[in-house]
């Protein structure tokens, strides 16, 4: 993946959780640092059991940046946390291949995309026809203005006034 991921400063990952560990007793052994505003565990759907980690949402930065600084190697219920800040939602899908929503999500400006594109095509066809057109345009009148040079020199030639009056043309250019 090329570009790094943002991470979410006001979020914390609490990993190592032990079983008997709930939302509320997360929510307990994190207060001290800060308002909360949030506390999940994720469940595993098979067990239906928190799946030994979980993520706590503070209000502000500071006081998740505190949080973290003294859980992080602490122990709660016998097993050691490890606090770091959490990183986005990953969800298989997307135009960037993993993002933070659904698949389909970005079915519409797919097919804006899609129906820009080809509007695109049909306008540079459009041109290169104009432009082709203009072209064959140009080509005709260069060649009708060669034709009617080779007339005019061929008057030139048969009639003697007409020379005399390219001479005299030549002879105030030069």
């Amino acid at each position: 993946m090329a570009a790094q991921q943002q991470v979410q400063k006001n979020t914390l990952y609490v990993g190592g959780l032990a079983e008997e560990v709930n939302e509320a007793i997360i929510h307990a052994a994190f207060i001290p640092f800060g308002d909360i505003k949030d506390v999940k565990t994720p469940l595993d759907q098979a067990t239906q059991k928190h799946r030994s980690f979980g993520f706590v949402t503070f209000l502000e930065r500071e006081d998740a940046a505190s949080a973290m600084d003294n859980m992080d190697g602490s122990e709660l219920y016998g097993r050691v946390l490890t606090v770091n800040y959490a990183l986005p939602e990953k969800i298989k899908g997307g135009e960037q291949g993993w993002a933070a929503q659904p698949i389909w999500a970005d079915a519409d400006t797919w097919f804006e995309r899609q129906q820009q594109e080809e509007e695109m095509q049909r306008m540079q066809a459009e041109n290169r026809a104009a432009m082709q057109a203009a072209e064959d345009l140009h080509r005709k009148k260069m060649a009708e203005e060669r034709e009617g040079e080779k007339e005019d020199e061929g008057r030139v030639k048969d009639d003697p006034m007409a020379r005399a009056e390219v001479e005299v043309l030549n002879q105030n250019t030069s």
